[in-house]
């Protein structure tokens, strides 16, 4: 499995919280859309802004994906985390594990292991009890659908997680472990947040009721399929489509760069 910050980002998503106004928005962004990245003169992969930062210096990826997201989609960004599949497996299995409704069956038989093998990922439709490492294939699975539901279950292990620490009334207990848990993930977790400040914003959000999460995927309705001059199948936003869907998901008032 890859991790650290020179590979390419696997899931990309722009999250705001306002305190203010009670409200909770999420968009995901598809990995192969095609934009200017700063810095360089031809468009990339937004997702390939991660590794390009890293080959001007280290640790500056995260930062130039950051920029890439607020220059692309017109919304200011504040700050970053960078979160490694093993970070995930180990929060899901420390919560014991998370509850998915699967919409439908799944039989990925190429799956990739961590050995760069294989490791079938083999799921029946239906609420599905996932420990983390079965969360994290859930998560990454490119069977049979579009990385647009592909995004779609990536929001779900997100509720998911929200979901059982709630139900299970785990937040109390795992702010008391925050500081041995974070460091045992440390490792795989790159952010501008320190410690305080995420359990500040775990507090926040544990008493966000459902109807103040807005959620949205950058699909087919905001952007179209392109060729590059190479032959790369890509996507890039539709001109001007944007704004709506930033509006649906942040708000009227949406932070502007």
């Amino acid at each position: 499995m890859k991790t650290g910050l020179a590979y390419r980002s696997d899931t990309m998503m722009l999250i705001s919280f306002d305190p203010n106004t009670k409200q909770l928005g999420i968009l995901s962004i598809p990995l192969d859309l095609y934009v200017p990245i700063p810095g360089y003169s031809a468009p990339q992969r937004i997702n390939s802004a991660l590794p390009l930062g890293e080959q001007q210096r280290a640790g500056f990826g995260p930062t130039l994906a950051m920029q890439a997201v607020q220059v692309n989609l017109g919304m200011g960004v504040n700050a970053y985390a960078v979160v490694d599949f093993t970070a995930l497996i180990k929060l899901v299995d420390d919560i014991g594990g998370i509850d998915i409704n699967v919409p439908e069956a799944i039989a990925d038989y190429q799956f990739p292991s961590m050995d760069y093998g294989y490791d079938p990922l083999i799921l029946q439709a239906g609420i599905q009890h996932m420990d983390g490492y079965t969360a994290q294939k859930y998560a990454r699975t490119r069977h049979g659908s579009s990385d647009f539901d592909r995004a779609r279950r990536q929001q779900q292990v997100i509720f998911a997680i929200r979901d059982r620490i709630l139900s299970a009334n785990s937040l109390p207990q795992l702010i008391l472990q925050a500081p041995s848990l974070y460091a045992s993930v440390s490792q795989n977790v790159y952010t501008q947040l320190s410690l305080t400040q995420m359990i500040q914003l775990a507090l926040w959000l544990k008493d966000l009721p459902s109807s103040s999460i807005h959620t949205g995927v950058m699909d087919e309705h905001y952007v179209s399929n392109f060729t590059t001059e190479d032959g790369a199948e890509v996507l890039v936003p539709y001109p001007g489509a944007l704004p709506t869907l930033l509006t649906q998901v942040f708000g009227s008032d949406y932070d502007q760069p």
